[in-house]
């Protein structure tokens, strides 16, 4: 098992979320987060807001801390510009809005168990963000091999100044990084579509996608999780780039994939389970919380695997962002995922 699977920053029986919540207040989805997974077996996450608007989404967001690339917004959507302008200013002030917010509720942090200061930070991978950022042309970078080179090196570049900064202001914290690549699958598939809208850009050779994950991954000195909340996700290809953790929405998993998920687990990749609905259900009421991880006890089971190792190696979370939910119901899909997470520890068969 590589040094980076082996070095959790969380412990048994952990939850965590995904990164998107609802509204508009940075300062109250700090407080939700950090006091929902106030434990120090949990990880907490720097939300994202996507409800400000422009620059909060999740594309937005990653394109403004690109070094030496910058952005703007067209009706067809973000397009590579020549000089940072107004787009990649406001994309930046939001991030900054987030991280003084974190800094303020997160006083003191990994004080209580050094060891488990984990901290997840998100930002969207290179293929889902060569899919979806335009080029001067109007086509997606994923068309041009170089511009795919530029960008991932760009997202290598400016997040290495974004963690380094994450850790100035939470200096105590063990930062896990997650990259969200929901367009993965499709890049891999050859199955996203050109701007006419006629036709779809060539699948990526699969050994492309992987090094350039690979690389990225290897350039975070703390584990890196790859999440995904679309169908297919790729297991084998995410394990063999050096993924610490897989977050992937349960109810997707097909039988066919249930093997790779099998030996990412035995090659000790966590599993990060989203399992707690990302709206409130149409009853108003959430199954109990050990019903919530039923799901992951079959799975289990079916795989063969060791019920005493359940606990250490799947961490409970949503199924996918909670920016579509009500404040209300964020808050409590966080807590039931503390509590189903509970349930695995105390009940793994």
């Amino acid at each position: 098992m590589s040094e980076k699977r082996r070095e959790r920053p969380w412990g048994p029986a952990a939850a965590s979320g995904i990164g998107s919540m609802p509204g508009t207040d940075a300062r109250e989805a700090a407080r939700t987060v950090l006091g929902s997974l106030d434990a120090p077996e949990h990880l907490p996450h720097l939300p994202e807001l996507p409800a400000r608007g422009p620059g909060a989404d999740m594309l937005g967001r990653t394109a403004g801390l690109l070094a030496e690339l910058y952005v703007q917004l067209e009706p067809s959507g973000w397009r590579i510009a020549d000089r940072p302008g107004r787009d990649t200013r406001r994309a930046r002030s939001w991030l900054g809005e987030d991280l003084d917010a974190l800094e303020e509720f997160t006083q003191g942090y990994g004080q209580q168990d050094p060891a488990r200061a984990g901290l997840k930070v998100s930002v969207v991978g290179p293929w889902t963000l060569a899919a979806g950022l335009q080029r001067r042309s109007g086509e997606a970078m994923l068309g041009d091999p170089g511009a795919c080179r530029d960008l991932a090196a760009s997202l290598a570049e400016g997040l290495a100044a974004h963690l380094a900064e994450v850790r100035k202001r939470v200096p105590d914290a063990r930062i896990v990084l997650q990259l969200d690549e929901p367009s993965l699958t499709s890049v891999l598939t050859g199955s996203v579509r050109t701007a006419s809208g006629y036709r779809t850009y060539p699948a990526v050779d699969r050994a492309v996608v992987e090094g350039t994950l690979r690389e990225l991954i290897g350039a975070h000195d703390g584990p890196v999780v790859v999440h995904s909340c679309a169908p297919r996700v790729p297991v084998a290809l995410l394990r063999r780039a050096g993924a610490a953790g897989i977050s992937l929405d349960l109810a997707l998993l097909t039988e066919r994939e249930e093997e790779p998920v099998a030996e990412a687990l035995e090659a000790g990749v966590a599993l990060f389970a989203g399992v707690v609905p990302t709206v409130e259900p149409e009853t108003g009421a959430l199954s109990d919380p050990a019903g919530s991880v039923g799901g992951v006890r079959s799975l289990w089971r079916r795989l063969g695997l060791s019920p005493g190792l359940l606990a250490e190696s799947v961490v409970v979370t949503p199924a996918c962002g909670l920016a579509g939910a009500s404040p209300a119901y964020a808050r409590e899909a966080l807590r039931r995922s503390v509590r189903a997470a509970r349930s695995l520890a105390d009940n793994p068969t």
